[in-house]
């Protein structure tokens, strides 16, 4: 059979023996957007990226939703990318999904006049200690020094973000010389906001915004995930936090069809990026299942 469009998830999202909230929020969500693009009379499915007996050419389009293992199987996740891409198109493009994949993309929009947290990138192979490369942050880029946050260029869920006191430095660098041999990393001034007014998700489709969230951090924690216990809930943006989110995706290299916009108020009170999501971002379809109607005629409008 062929497809218009093809879901795409992880192959812990397809027929699960056992259930938990995460699990029931993804297929949940996911079936939001499968019912949203049948609606509309696309001929639609979803599949694992990594299933090995689904032909790819057979569908006309592969949206990505739920393909959250990816970091963990990045080079396995890296070389199915790359064969894909030459069977069928990709919701976003290749070419955005390459380019947000790595948040080198922060130093693009930076440039584009994007206002992000003051950030040190550490590239792969460097010989630095971890003292050595908060010194440059605080005289490069004047840094605060009371915390600050190290994480990898190419990651997701908070994998290897570590909140780092000015007393636990040494404590921390052999782990830092240990990420850094083997990736990319990012120094940032620790947000004190976010840990007291939390972060913003706001979702945009086509460029134009349609909802938005507040992810607050469990009590003594700094990450706002609810994966480390933060919590959700529903939220009614500025019209200057709106203006903000639509320069951003608009400063992208392409319009994605859907994105994520991660935002905050940074230690001077305006407000940042802390991160755009074009790639699989959660987009709270549960809180606002009309949202996946409009993605399903975004779709519709872009490519069809």
């Amino acid at each position: 059979m062929n497809y218009d469009i093809v879901i795409l998830t992880d192959p812990r999202y397809t027929n699960p023996k056992e259930l938990n909230s995460g699990i029931e929020n993804v297929l949940l969500e996911d079936q939001l957007v499968l019912d949203a693009l049948k609606k509309i009379g696309f001929s639609a499915t979803r599949k694992s990226w990594d299933d090995p007996d689904f032909d790819w050419t057979t569908t006309q389009y592969a949206i990505f939703r739920s393909t959250w293992d990816c970091f963990n199987r990045f080079s396995e996740f890296s070389n199915w990318l790359n064969d894909v891409s030459g069977k069928t198109k990709l919701i976003n493009s290749k070419k955005l999904i390459n380019w947000n994949i790595d948040k080198h993309y922060m130093k693009d929009l930076a440039a584009n006049g994007i206002a992000i947290p003051k950030t040190l990138f550490i590239e792969q192979g460097e010989t630095i200690t971890l003292s050595d490369a908060i010194k440059k942050a605080i005289e490069g880029y004047g840094f605060d020094n009371t915390s600050l946050v190290l994480k990898p260029c190419i990651s997701g869920g908070a994998r290897h973000t570590y909140k780092i006191l000015p007393s636990e430095v040494v404590q921390y660098d052999e782990l830092f010389q240990e990420l850094v041999t083997n990736e990319a990393m990012m120094l940032q001034e620790f947000q004190h906001n976010i840990v007291t007014k939390g972060e913003i998700s706001m979702m945009v489709f086509n460029g134009k915004f349609t909802n938005a969230v507040l992810k607050i951090a469990k009590l003594g924690d700094f990450r706002v995930q609810d994966d480390f216990g933060g919590s959700v809930q529903k939220y009614n943006p500025s019209k200057e936090e709106i203006s903000f989110t639509e320069n951003v995706v608009a400063a992208a290299p392409e319009m994605p069809i859907y994105a994520r916009v991660d935002i905050f108020r940074d230690n001077d009170n305006n407000l940042a990026l802390a991160e755009l999501e074009i790639f699989e971002p959660e987009l709270w379809f549960r809180l606002f299942p009309d949202a996946a109607n409009v993605l399903a005629n975004s779709i519709k409008s872009r490519l069809f």
